[in-house]
């Protein structure tokens, strides 16, 4: 855990996202077993690489990495059941091959990761995407709707659809997230989970590594309301 506490504070950058995720898992899989998932990280990225030509371009890294992930093995957006944690887990992802957004992108980013791919995470607002930024080619790629190949002008749509607002076409909604604004952005996702299941202690546990990653005074102070009230509800259960 304290690698992860490290990431979040922004002491120390050394953990991967890989495995970052799958120490955020653990608060819905305690006994989560971290090696087997990291090894199926890497199958995939071995068989992928062997899909490759020698120094594949930007476009067709893409599309091998698109027919291999998506095609082949069938991983998939869960719209039917999104607010499934399982979704937010990323051992239940690389087991069911179905999740949200962000932790589909975990799987696209690690293999690119693997492979020295340059891949990005696009934190859009509602809706996050992977990039493939190079000189000669760049793309944005929708992994939560099978891959499918995004202008910044579809970027700028989704992200209007998925947060229901009115947003201007600014740079910076396109702008690379780094892991810890990932990995912060899951716990947020897994604390509405929680917090709509009622799961109040699992919902505290996200609230407490949020805690850790917040720099700003007020959100401090939110959280911590939050906190508090989702301390009174476990009371009343009891």
């Amino acid at each position: 855990m304290q690698p992860l506490l490290d990431l979040l504070t922004g002491r120390s950058d050394d953990l991967g996202l890989d495995r970052a995720a799958l120490e955020l898992a653990r608060i819905e899989y305690p006994r989560t077993d971290m090696e087997p998932f990291i090894g199926i990280l890497d199958s995939y990225a071995a068989e992928l690489s062997r899909r490759l030509p020698d120094r594949p371009g930007g476009s067709e890294y893409v599309a091998a990495a698109n027919r291999y992930l998506f095609e082949e093995l069938g991983f998939t957006g869960n719209a039917g059941n999104y607010y499934d944690p399982r979704n937010s887990c990323l051992n239940d992802v690389l087991t069911l091959r179905t999740g949200i957004p962000i932790t589909l992108a975990v799987v696209y980013l690690e293999i690119g990761r693997r492979l020295a791919q340059p891949v990005y995470g696009i934190g859009l607002p509602g809706h996050f995407v992977v990039q493939y930024r190079a000189a000669q080619y760049s793309a944005f790629i929708d992994v939560f709707h099978g891959g499918r190949i995004l202008t910044k002008a579809d970027c700028f749509n989704l992200a209007r659809q998925s947060a229901g607002a009115s947003l201007d076409d600014a740079s910076r909604l396109l702008a690379a997230v780094d892991k810890r604004q990932i990995v912060t952005r899951m716990l947020r996702n897994l604390r509405g989970v929680y917090l709509q299941r009622r799961a109040y202690g699992k919902a505290l546990q996200t609230l407490n590594l949020l805690l850790v990653a917040e720099t700003d005074d007020a959100g401090r102070e939110d959280i911590e309301k939050q906190r508090r009230a989702l301390r009174r509800c476990q009371a009343g259960l009891n």
